[in-house]
């Protein structure tokens, strides 16, 4: 019992005890004995008092209160976020909560506080500005915001008048800048563009702070940043509901969701998994471990490139499919083991986050985390020697069976296995010749192959020497694809006499891939996997190094950068058919299997090869002793603990030099580069360094210089006598100017000096101030210039500087090899207005922004082209006409976010002939637009926008209609994506018939949060079949149905995916014709629609029970909805290929135990099995739904 519970309980006995007093002995004894204990009894009540006030004061205004257990209301159920999801170690509060008191403390933010706090036992950090003096921030709220998970922002109207409310602001966005998503503003009665632009009353306010003279500009100017900032992110507008209530529903779930443990895909890749006579042996046994309650470490080994890998991965797989566990959990071990990398691993798979900086501290809160949860089964991939359980974070034998999770590690030696106490060791044998021969033959697609062919006994020779390794055997047989007989004959020929200068349980696995290499037919695509062993293990290597890497080695002699990176990506994709490499988790990277990776190591130091030294993340804190005698042309020792570098470097025939993430390293000897003139590339990127050596001139031959992320770098002077360097990046350094001496780089190919992608700019967190002119322009043969680093000041005067001004965007113009341009610039006045002669910018990324509120746009990768408008009046009207031709004519992405000077975006594209155009985003824009397309006042006779095909319009308040008028056939026809988001008085039809009907290839719409009264206008609209695919609407609270009238039959014969969510449909969804033909539906998600009552129209036939049959329907959600099948109380339609249905809120809906025989589905249907829908709607990619826990 709470103390102030003890408190009340005190002071309700002594007003029963009075009670009774007067009862049993009067009004006058009772008054006499009162007067004669007056003194106790004011004793008593004075302490009561004080004490209630007390409790009262510390829980109102220190507002931490230890976590209640949830209530659950009525039949309500507690929300189905664990004690372990709600307050992960990482965090002490949950959400810290923001807000003006004035406006907010008696009502939405009390109403928050009790909804997640009291009702649902999430942990709440309310702070209260107007209890607070000035506007300095006391280090217990500092670090109150450091350890909330989230942050909720109540923006009210009188929001910005407390300058405590806005320096805690500014701290939230600072402190939450890596992971934007926790930052959750709340509009409390205010317009998002008033708190974007500082308008109404936070103009006012700010009008205020600038008039009292106690603030300085830049401190304002922060304040002004983080307003802008924070009204860009997702959170919840009051005038998006129709009731506070409902507000508050939204923000509940929201929170909750966020805080529910996400359950994570494995990081594997299982696809085309076959199970051969000797993994099905392997896979029983593990299944059969798994099953037994004795047994909580299970040990599978076997030869490198047996495929243990891969089998766990996909036991995984079938051990949660058939319930065995919950989660499952994966990490590569290694032979360097990452302690760090492997607890943050886990940590994301278990859904939270780890951020203490000890190994201990992280393995004592990761324990607690699996101990938490039940049945995780923990993969651990790849061990080479014993390691401690306890020093990641996995708890001990007892432990594990006390929350019934079991550890399945692989490795290749039994004697690892017995080391780790394993309660099974289950080898994994090589294949059959049999299955050798099978797999083989698959893999070179060739067959059919039958004894009488010619090349059956050669494929059983070849496949015979692979020794039963299936990494040998897809090696090999991808290298022979498409080869003739006499090309297999010289393969087994060469795999029978090769004498590889391995270990012996290491020749089969070295002669196969060796094989595999030599038969690659290009020498980059050797190259480019030699350059990939360089790399750690399990390591996403971004193609670009290997291109950078490749140019500075020399590898590409006449080709320019564009053909260089064309040719680095065909030869990856060789690599990539041939097993050699694998793909990414990101598509601009690659990875190399650790066993590959070993053998190209090999192959380096084999009697033709290259000669590398590889000591990659091996807690390195010394330089490692090198025999110069051995001629090593690469060095590799990335991502080790160097601190220290020896005085001179003594490898003489040295070309690469990796010495990037080491952090510890803050001082290159003068002397160390002094005898390396073979030296072509150098990675320094991500290292203490703030000097570079003098001796580092010694370096003639040098091409490629990173010295990306050094963030203590204040000198690089020295770099003008490098001659010969094509390749000099450096992104996110602290440089405040751009050193002249850049500018005698002339053989310069490449410059990055990028600083950020993503963040508001200031001018204390990193922008380049400086960059004066004639340095630039001075690089003749430059070819790609990334300057997307926050420089404003073109063509202005340098401070202290006399004349000298800083770079004209003119400068740029005039580099005639320049092919990849992206830059930002602060309005059109920086573009002149000719140029001599017109550039030949390939790609380009080019952001035109008012400064003061600038947000990057940029887009990833080298081969876009995309021009952004960001807070500015400029449109494409007021270019010069050679940026026209050169720049927008050729532009795919066009942005325009909140541009006072756009009012019909057929003038601009009249303008601008965009007939390239793939993508537009129109955000935010200024009340001039209220038709996006105005073909009455601006009248075209070709089409328009004929090869767009995406379109977002979001925040567009003043938007009435998306095209007024006709548009000249053929317009939009290659649009496949349409998004609306939040375009309050868009007419009462989103897409009316006429425009519609310009909307062949239309694939997908999202509409959410505008006021539309119906989606579709179907008058004279009687196409065969659309092309429509998805459709997710959402918040649309006028909406009444789909279409103004009978939709045609052919209208969603190719919807996939429907999704509604907290809609005001009305009736049915469909009417039983187009029911109908809803044939290769296969989601269906209806969520909160207060007054739908069915999905399919009632009729004639459904009053005969006769049910539509949805023949592909796999996954079903209708949650809370109050009215549906009201009366009726069953369901008119059959999905015979039903797997998972989730219902929950359709209280006249029930059904019998066996959903599989309601919905006569030939599978076994998954029936409201709450983590496994929830984890079905994040593949889907739908947030936010309800999910039952019955």
């Amino acid at each position: 019992m709470e103390f102030y519970q003890y408190v009340f309980e005190a002071m309700r006995m002594i007003i029963v005890i009075s009670a009774v007093t007067v009862q049993w002995f009067g009004v006058i004894a009772s008054l006499k004995w009162i007067w004669k204990n007056w003194f106790i009894i004011v004793v008593i009540v004075t302490w009561n008092v004080i004490a209630t006030l007390g409790w009262i004061w510390k829980h109102r205004f220190s507002y931490m209160v230890e976590t209640p257990e949830p209530i659950a209301e009525g039949n309500q159920e507690p929300v189905d976020v664990d004690a372990s999801t709600s307050s992960a170690p990482r965090w002490k509060h949950d959400v810290f909560l923001s807000f003006r008191g004035v406006d907010a403390r008696k009502g939405i933010a009390s109403e928050i506080y009790y909804r997640l706090q009291t009702r649902k036992g999430i942990k709440i950090f309310m702070d209260d500005p107007d209890l607070q003096v000035g506007n300095v921030i006391s280090p217990t709220l500092l670090t109150a915001i450091k350890e909330s998970r989230f942050a909720i922002i109540v923006l009210s109207p009188n929001y910005a008048s407390s300058t405590w409310c806005l320096e805690e602001l500014r701290y939230i966005c600072e402190c939450m800048k890596e992971d934007e998503d926790r930052i959750l503003p709340l509009f409390y009665y205010v317009n998002p563009t008033d708190v974007r632009y500082q308008k109404s009353s936070f103009g006012d306010a700010f009008t205020k702070h600038e008039n009292s003279g106690r603030y300085g500009l830049e401190e304002m100017r922060q304040w002004r940043a983080a307003l802008n900032k924070v009204a860009n992110f997702s959170g919840w507008d009051t005038k998006n509901y129709k009731t506070e209530r409902a507000l508050l529903d939204a923000v509940e779930e929201t929170v909750c969701d966020k805080l529910r443990a996400t359950e994570l895909e494995l990081k594997m890749s299982i696809g085309g998994f076959e199970v051969f006579e000797a993994t099905k042996q392997a896979i029983d046994q593990v299944m059969n471990a798994l099953k037994d309650n004795e047994a909580t470490t299970i040990g599978v080994y076997g030869m490198g490139g047996v495929g243990k890998t891969t089998m766990v991965n996909y036991v995984g797989v079938q051990a949660q499919e058939n319930r065995l566990f919950d989660k499952v959990i994966l990490a590569v071990v290694s032979q360097n083991p990452d302690l760090m990398k492997i607890q943050q691993t886990f940590a994301e798979m278990l859904g939270f986050e780890l951020k203490e900086k000890t190994e201990i501290v992280r393995a004592r809160e990761l324990k607690k985390k699996i101990m938490r949860g039940t049945r995780i089964l923990i993969i651990l991939d790849d061990i080479w020697k014993r390691i401690e359980f306890s020093d990641i974070g996995i708890p001990s034998h007892n432990d594990l069976q006390r929350c019934n999770s079991k550890v399945l590690l692989t490795t290749r030696k039994l004697d690892v296995c017995r080391s780790m106490d394993c309660h099974a060791n289950i080898r994994l044998n090589i294949l059959s010749e049999k299955d050798s021969r099978s797999l083989f033959v698959k893999e070179a697609r060739k067959y059919p192959l039958d004894k009488s062919s010619n090349f059956y006994d050669v494929a059983s020779e070849v496949a015979r020497e692979c020794a039963g390794l299936p990494i040998a055997l897809i090696a090999v047989a991808r290298a022979l694809r498409g080869e003739g007989l006499d090309r297999w004959k010289e393969a087994a020929r060469r795999l029978k006499a090769s004498q590889p200068p391995v270990l012996e349980a290491e020749e089969d696995v070295f002669k196969c891939i060796k094989l595999s290499y030599d038969y690659l037919k290009s020498d980059v695509s050797k190259s480019c996997f030699l350059l990939c062993c360089l790399f750690p293990e399990d390591y996403d290597i971004p193609i670009e190094y290997l291109l950078n890497y490749g140019i500075g080695k020399g590898m590409f002699q006449d080709s320019d950068m564009l053909d260089a990176r064309a040719t680095t990506n065909s030869a990856v994709k060789a690599l990539k058919d041939s097993s050699l490499l694998l793909d990414s988790r990101h598509d601009v990277c690659v990875r190399m299997h650790d066993v590959i990776r070993d053998m190209a190591i090999l192959i380096s130091l084999s009697e033709d090869g290259p000669r590398f030294l590889v000591k990659v993340g091996c807690e390195l804190k010394n330089w490692p002793r090198i025999d110069a005698r051995k001629g090593y042309s690469a060095i590799s020792l990335m991502k080790n603990k160097i601190c220290k570098l020896p005085e001179e470097l003594v490898c003489s025939s040295l070309q690469i030099l990796l010495l990037q993430d080491n952090a510890s390293l803050n001082d290159i000897p003068n002397s160390f580069f002094q005898n390396q003139k073979e030296l072509r590339v150098l990675d320094l990127s991500r290292t203490g360094i703030s000097l570079l050596p003098q001796s580092i001139s010694f370096l003639t031959n040098l091409q490629a210089l990173y010295l990306d992320y050094c963030k203590n770098i204040i000198d690089i002077s020295v770099i003008g006598k490098l001659n010969k360097l094509e390749i000099l990046s450096m992104r996110g350094n602290a440089l405040k100017e751009l050193p002249r001496e850049i500018g005698q780089l002339t053989s310069l190919r490449m410059l990055d000096i990028t600083r950020a992608d993503r963040f508001l700019f200031t001018s204390t967190n990193g922008c380049i101030g400086t960059i004066p002119s004639k340095v630039i322009s001075k690089l003749h043969k430059l070819e790609e210039l990334y300057m997307q680093c926050g420089f404003w000041e073109w063509g202005s005067k340098i401070d202290g500087e006399g004349e000298e001004t800083n770079i004209g965007f003119d400068e740029l113009v005039g580099l005639s090899y320049l092919s990849i341009l992206k830059v930002w610039m602060s309005d059109a006045n920086c573009i002149p207005i000719s140029v001599e002669v017109e550039p030949n910018w390939v790609y380009f990324d080019i952001t035109i922004c008012s400064n003061s509120y600038f947000t990057s746009n940029s887009q990833s990768g080298h081969n876009c082209r995309s021009l952004s408008f960001n807070g500015t009046d400029t449109t494409i009207g007021i270019c010069p006409d050679w940026f026209v031709n050169a720049v927008v004519k050729n532009t795919e992405r066009l942005l325009y976010s909140y541009c006072k000077g756009l009012s019909n975006i057929l003038v601009e594209y009249d303008r601008g002939r965009l007939h390239g155009l793939k993508v537009l985003s129109v955000i935010g824009c200024h009340e001039n637009l209220k038709e996006l397309m105005n073909a009455i006042t601006c009248v075209l006779d070709m089409p328009v926008f004929e090869n767009l095909e995406e379109l977002y319009l979001e925040y567009l308040d003043y938007l009435k209609q998306l095209c007024v008028g006709e548009l000249p056939p053929g317009s939009l026809c290659s649009l496949k994506l349409l998004k609306v988001l939040k375009c309050p008085i868009l007419g009462n039809v989103l897409l009316p018939s006429k425009l519609l009907q310009q909307l062949p290839n239309l694939e997908k719409l999202i509409c959410e949060s505008s006021e539309v009264e119906h989606v579709f206008g179907c008058e004279g609209f009687e196409p065969d079949q659309t092309n429509l695919r998805e459709m997710d609407l959402r918040y649309l609270d006028v909406v009444t149905s789909i279409c103004n009238g009978p939709a045609p039959h052919g209208m969603f014969q190719a919807l996939k995916k429907l999704v509604i969510r907290n809609c005001n449909f009305q009736g049915s969804l469909f009417t039983f014709d187009v029911a109908q033909c809803l044939f290769q539906l296969e989601d269906l998600i209806v969520s909160e629609c207060p007054v739908l009552e069915r999905v399919i129209e009632e009729s004639r036939e459904t009053l005969n029970n006769k049910k539509t049959i949805l023949p592909k329907l796999k996954n079903l959600a209708l949650e809370d909805l109050p009215m549906l099948y009201k009366g009726s109380a069953t369901i008119d339609f059959e999905c015979p290929s039903l797997e998972k249905l989730s219902l929950f809120g359709c209280p006249h809906l029930s059904f019998p135990s066996s959903a599989s025989d309601y919905f006569h589905s030939r599978n076994q249907v998954v029936f409201n099995d709450a983590p496994r829908h929830s984890l079905l709607l994040s593949k889907l990619g739908y947030k936010g739904f309800k999910i039952s826990s019955w």
